[in-house]
């Protein structure tokens, strides 16, 4: 069998769900062509390559790429004063209210330039892809009017056309209150629906439209409107959901048969059964509960019960979670909400996949896309436990070297 890439000596973390931990194959061989996983399996069991590219894993560890499914990674400025009064003990809804917090950043946001955005947001993602990150999600949110909104959608595609990585992009216009309709929430929301959704979806700019379900954000009626609106421009439907209190929304994004709900610090447990028969994702977020001293835990043993799929992400963000480290991500995972490391890889890799509605990543299994790590690691579980003492050896993307 003719190869481009021929991995050996390596122990494979496929992720597959079975009897083994992590889906591991002890002393496996691992093919790439075409872009895909041509084949994975025990060295025992392998056919003959003829291999392009052979590469000896030292006995190290293979792993899907990295999936960073929730981040907003396009935006001007930084909150730095805004830590500062948290740690004197102001909250962050109440830095909301005095004209702080997303609307600090939409104010600089919409004052930079195309490639001030640009440059920093390239930054970001260099970080996170020093880690292993090969598809990341990035939502707009700190333009809410529609010149800056397409700027940063733009932007975020345009990062995706520059290799090495796969970018989904998500539209978060309904993220706060802009000053311009201060007062007039619903005016804002007939705004989004009426003109930016339409704008979004005629240059396909946007795999799903995002929202803001909370008390510093919009009501369950307001968000129904946006919801309505982009389903019937065929845009996926996910949300920001439970994380201050709860407002329902997370039953409604499932209702709306959502890719996924995101935060659910208040998410009750009896909700939890509705999320898993609508096949929505879990995305839990904990360097935003780090960075809020937050105490409300989501309930991750009801989680469990119901076998729902549970994904991690940094959130990064500039306010509530400025981290470009989705491993520091999964070991905050583990430590503040109590997941395995097992649990946390899955949710940075197969789990993240489908909060993200992608089908051909997040498994290291022949026919899907030959995003993959090669870490030297004695085990999948150092990932999490250590912080800023690991990165892949070597990197594919889509079965390209990087």
């Amino acid at each position: 069998m003719q190869t481009e890439w021929l991995i050996h000596n390596v122990n494979i973390a496929t992720m597959q769900q079975g009897d083994k931990p992590y889906g591991t194959i002890v002393d496996g061989l691992l093919a790439i062509a075409n872009g895909k996983i041509a084949w994975v399996g025990p060295r025992g069991a392998a056919p003959t390559f003829d291999a392009d590219n052979t590469v000896d894993g030292n006995g190290g560890w293979l792993s899907p790429g990295l999936i960073d499914c929730h981040t907003h990674l396009v935006y001007a400025g930084n909150r730095s004063t805004e830590f500062e009064q948290r740690q004197q003990g102001i909250s962050y809804a109440e830095i909301s209210a005095h004209g702080g917090g997303i609307n600090g950043t939409v104010l600089a946001t919409r004052n930079a330039s195309i490639s001030e955005l640009m440059n920093s947001a390239q930054q970001r993602l260099a970080c996170l892809q020093r880690e292993g990150v090969t598809t990341v999600e990035i939502k707009s949110g700190y333009g809410l009017d529609l010149e800056t909104e397409l700027r940063i959608l733009r932007i975020a595609r345009a990062l995706g056309e520059q290799g090495a990585i796969t970018i989904k992009t998500t539209y978060l216009g309904a993220h706060a209150l802009p000053p311009e309709f201060k007062g007039r929430s619903d005016d804002y929301i007939n705004f989004i629906c009426d003109e930016v959704l339409p704008a979004v979806a005629e240059e396909n700019l946007a795999d799903a439209v995002d929202l803001f379900c909370e008390s510093i954000g919009f009501t369950i009626e307001q968000c129904t409107t946006v919801i309505n609106r982009a389903q019937q421009l065929e845009i996926p439907i996910k949300g920001h959901v439970e994380q201050l209190s709860y407002m329902g929304g997370a039953k409604m994004i499932a209702h709306a048969n959502g890719l996924s709900v995101d935060h659910l610090e208040y998410l009750p447990p009896h909700d939890v059964k509705i999320l898993k028969q609508h096949n929505t994702v879990a995305v839990l977020l904990p360097t935003a509960f780090y960075y809020l001293h937050e105490k409300q835990l989501p309930p991750i043993d009801a989680m469990r019960r119901a076998q729902l799929p549970i994904a991690v992400a940094t959130d990064c963000n500039p306010g509530s979670a400025p981290v470009a480290s989705l491993l520091t991500a999964m070991n905050k995972a583990c430590v503040l909400f109590g997941l395995t490391p097992e649990e946390a890889l899955r949710g940075t890799t197969i789990n993240a996949a489908l909060a993200l509605g992608l089908k051909e990543k997040g498994l290291l299994i022949t026919g899907l896309d030959a995003d993959l790590l090669l870490w030297q690691i004695d085990s999948p579980a150092e990932l999490s436990y250590a912080i800023n003492m690991h990165q892949p050896k070597q990197t594919w993307v889509a079965g390209q070297h990087v």
